[in-house]
């Protein structure tokens, strides 16, 4: 497997493994004697395995990144002086004149330092030269009988099974863990080593960018932070630290965190803040226990919690999918435990946790945030929710490793979304990520018992498949209630087939090898109100995902929008509707109204003069952030024809005179500057969805407000038992304005004073 040792590894190969080639043949290494002989110590040699010499440039406020012209610097020193740090360093001759006058050390230095060898291929590994003189007077040998905290040294006694070649990898990171008392080698960096090299690392979430998928725009990851701050790591390993500050925790863009051998007896909840951290090390403290938050941590790699007092490990643990190396060793946890882990490895242990997790607790209900008191009872109001639904073909255990099987079964979520979809009751349900077989067997069915009817059309691509392959193929719905509404006309916008159709497109390659290959789609819905004879435009949309496409997300909205305003226009001249009548069921058992509803009047059919003067409802994930083109242009009504995120794109007249459209809206949740995210996924947690608006005629007046805080501080990532997808629902409730009629104003004649001044 591959080797995460954190104590082993010389100044340098940590950081950079590739160098790992160019270091291991150097003729000059600094290591421990293969003779008996003293070698006289110049303090002036360079050296990776003591700090700097006095005439190096990065004498010891380099090392604290003092310096900062050396960008190459991305460690925080664990908090000595640099006099200190160096004192320490010139004690290393001490060990070779021990040496000279105990033949028996020596030949344990020697069997080490052969051990060392093989175990690093040649790296530097100034850590065997403390721990294997000097320091050997102190801790010369750790048995079983000897440990800290009086555990036995490996955690298999008694039990029966043979060591896998995990457990084994296991056993010598402890080793090495207790031998590791003095600085961390992380706390010092080779001098010759760049930074550039640093920012090529990966933490091992980054997807392939060509696997068509369900993906996100991604949040800054570990390797972009590294770009953007000097250091990233924090040593503090040795320091007899009793309590570590909160405030450490506000460092949210380290990577590791070295915290081994001291005397903490407690890690704070706010651990859960470092979600970029990829190692951990808690080794040799006196922890009893780990916090529920450690789950947040679901970058970790290697959390390292050897020689502790801890007893039970918490589920939350469960989340950590990409965990590779889990020390345990020398802590008295439960014996089934350390069974799983010993006969199968850490990845096992972790999926037991994950898949036997009780869950969180429920978290209270969403906020009902009133923005305007509905002063008239009278008033016509109209309610919307927008939900992308995670389609099941895309909730994956290779996606949502944190999530437990049974929470992605879709049996389980499409219960949940159902149920939600009945609380909210709104009067209009835009769905995305619905694919054909859920619409036509489950959730048509199902809310057609809550008074919905509903329209859907699958992405373009379901229409070169079979009838098998096109049932999960997923795309857009609209549900309506059907007591309330009418359905006057339904359309379907193919993003792609309207664009290469336009005449100004012909010949653009933009369009023919970005736009074209995205089968996303658009739904539109004419509807009427029966009872009041108002008519609504309803749009939903899911918008391609990559962040790489900024300029085909703006594309596909154009056409959209562009759709939506020829659409209307025509809608402006649709005849009035005269068969809106409502029918009740005669008894309880008929399938069929028989009966004319007595409590809906049917209302005269509006007409409106203007496609803008039609009230829009437009819905959707748009997989773009508030700062986007797309959202300048819903909102403003235009974008420039040099927007940045057209670069230097060609799309015919959109890049040549730029975007626009006829309608006045507005987002449903700018008054409360947007809900805090509407996609929460580990790596990414940020607004994608939205309710648009026509302000002219709608006056937003009501919105479901944010999650709770206090139950995403354990929450890494949705879906869960709680939130069947990884994005939430929007809902909203407007007021439908009375239209002002235009009065004629009729000139009076004052005789020959009208023409007076006044």
């Amino acid at each position: 497997m591959a080797d995460y040792s954190v104590y082993a590894r010389g100044t340098g190969s940590t950081f950079y493994p590739q160098h790992a080639q160019n270091i291991r043949n150097l003729p000059n290494r600094a290591r421990s004697p293969t003779t008996s002989a003293r070698i006289p110590f110049n303090p002036d040699t360079p050296s990776p395995s003591r700090s700097p010499g006095r005439q190096s440039p990065q004498q010891f406020g380099g090392m604290f990144n003092q310096n900062h012209g050396h960008q190459g610097h991305n460690v925080m020193m664990n908090g000595r002086t640099g006099q200190q740090n160096y004192a320490m360093q010139m004690n290393l001759g001490k060990p070779f004149q021990h040496n000279q006058h105990h033949q028996q050390p020596h030949q344990h230095h020697q069997h080490h330092q052969d051990m060392a060898a093989n175990n690093h291929g040649g790296q530097y590994n100034h850590q065997h030269n403390i721990s294997s003189g000097g320091m050997s007077n102190v801790q010369p040998h750790f048995t079983p009988g000897h440990l800290q905290n009086g555990t036995p040294s490996s955690v298999h006694s008694g039990l029966s099974k043979p060591h896998n070649e995990h457990w084994q990898e296991q056993l010598r990171l402890a080793q090495n863990a207790r031998e590791m008392t003095q600085a961390h080698s992380h706390a010092r960096i080779h001098p010759s080593v760049s930074k550039s090299i640093v920012a090529g690392t990966t933490n091992g979430m980054q997807k392939d960018s060509e696997k068509e998928e369900r993906n996100r725009p991604a949040a800054q990851r570990v390797e972009d932070a590294k770009d953007q701050h000097i250091w990233t790591i924090i040593d503090f390993g040795g320091q007899n630290l009793k309590v570590v500050t909160p405030s450490l925790f506000a460092y949210t863009f380290l990577t590791k965190l070295y915290l081994n051998s001291n005397k903490l007896t407690f890690l704070h909840q706010k651990i859960g803040q470092l979600r970029n951290l990829t190692h951990l090390d808690l080794s040799l403290n006196n922890l009893q226990y780990l916090p529920p938050e450690i789950g947040m941590l679901v970058n970790l790699k290697q959390l390292l919690l050897f020689e502790n007092h801890i007893e039970n490990l918490p589920y939350e643990l469960g989340s950590l999918y990409q965990l590779e190396v889990l020390g345990i060793e020398g802590n008295p946890i439960p014996d089934d435990l350390k069974q799983i882990i010993m006969e199968q490895g850490t990845t096992e242990l972790i999926k037991h946790f994950r898949e036997n997790a009780p869950g969180p607790e429920a978290p209270p209900e969403r906020d009902w945030i009133v923005l305007d008191e509905i002063q008239d009872s009278a008033q016509e109001t109209v309610t919307a929710l927008s939900y992308n639904i995670l389609c099941d073909k895309y909730c994956t255990q290779s996606q949502y490793g944190y999530t437990p099987s049974s929470a992605l079964a879709w049996e389980s979520r499409r219960q949940l979304i159902l149920a939600e979809l009945r609380e909210r009751d709104a009067d209009i349900v835009c769905l995305q990520e619905i694919d054909n077989d859920s619409f036509s067997e489950f959730f048509r069915a199902e809310l057609a018992h809550n008074d919905y009817k509903g329209m859907f059309w699958p992405k373009s691509r379901a229409r070169t498949m079979t009838d098998r392959e096109a049932k999960l193929v997923d795309g857009c719905a609209i549900f309506y209630k059907n007591s309330k509404y009418i359905l006057l006309d339904k359309q379907l916008v193919d993003l792609a087939n309207a664009a290469i159709n336009r005449p100004d497109m012909k010949g653009e390659h933009d369009i023919f090898n970005r736009v074209m290959p995205r089968d996303d789609i658009g739904v539109v819905a004419f509807l009427e109100n029966r009872a009041t004879g108002s008519r609504f435009i309803v749009g939903n949309v899911h918008v391609f995902w990559n962040p790489a496409y900024q300029d085909v997300k703006l594309v596909q909205v154009a056409i959209l929008m562009e759709a939506i305003s020829k659409y209307a226009k025509g809608w402006t001249k649709h005849p009035a509707c005269k068969n809106k009548a409502m029918y009740q069921f005669s008894n309880g058992d008929s399938e069929e109204g028989t009966e004319l509803d007595p409590t809906q009047e049917p209302g005269p059919s509006k007409e409106y003069a203007e496609a803008a003067d039609i009230p829009v409802l437009l819905c959707g994930d748009f997989n773009s952030l508030p700062t986007s083109g797309v959202y300048d242009l819903i909102t403003h009504g235009n974008v420039s024809n040099a927007h940045v995120d057209l670069g230097s794109r060609k799309y015919g007249n959109f890049t040549r005179d730029g975007i626009s459209h006829p309608f006045s809206l507005k987002s449903s949740y700018a008054p409360v500057g947007e809900l805090a995210f509407t996609n929460y996924v580990p790596h990414f947690q940020g607004v994608l969805d939205y309710i648009w608006y026509s302000t002219n005629t709608l006056q937003v007046v009501g919105l479901l407000g944010d999650i709770d805080k206090d139950y995403l501080r354990r929450v890494p990532g949705f879906p869960n038992y709680h939130f069947p997808s990884d994005h939430v629902a929007l809902y909203a409730q407007y007021i439908v304005k009375n239209r002002k009629e235009a009065k004629k104003v009729s000139e009076v004649d004052f005789g020959p004073t009208r023409d007076r001044k006044n």
